[in-house]
């Protein structure tokens, strides 16, 4: 693949990562099994749904230009890596969990994946 196009393809997943981040809560309420911790009352998804609201805003911001947001990049692939392994583990542990293993989790091994896939490993300086 050309650079100009990985960099192209890089820019879309970001804005589709950056706007999956605003899908959260939506995703929450319609298939809370999937991608909801807590039943009834609790400040857990607020918080988790403010983070990755924050995340998607600077996912879009850096689309415009990825090469200037690499360590962003990275963070958003590592942090999606980590979290992803601690649901899947939780989800093993407690069973009434395990519908995560079909929603969250395989979400954000996918959006590391690609993210990283795609992000260059060194930029030639100019």
């Amino acid at each position: 693949m050309l650079e100009q196009q990985r960099l192209s393809y890089l820019r879309m997943a970001l804005i589709v990562a950056g706007v999956l981040c605003f899908c959260l809560y939506p995703l929450m309420l319609l298939w809370p099994a999937g991608w909801a911790w807590h039943e009834g009352y609790s400040d857990y998804p607020l918080m988790i749904v403010g983070i990755y609201a924050t995340l998607g805003v600077f996912l879009l911001l850096a689309s415009r230009s990825p090469l200037e947001h690499l360590s962003l990049i990275w963070f958003a692939v590592w942090s999606s890596v980590v979290h992803g392994v601690i649901m899947a583990w939780q989800s093993v542990a407690h069973p009434g969990h395990t519908g995560h293993l079909l929603g969250d989790v395989p979400a954000l091994f996918l959006i590391a994946a690609v993210l990283a896939w795609l992000t260059p490993r060194r930029v030639g300086k100019n």
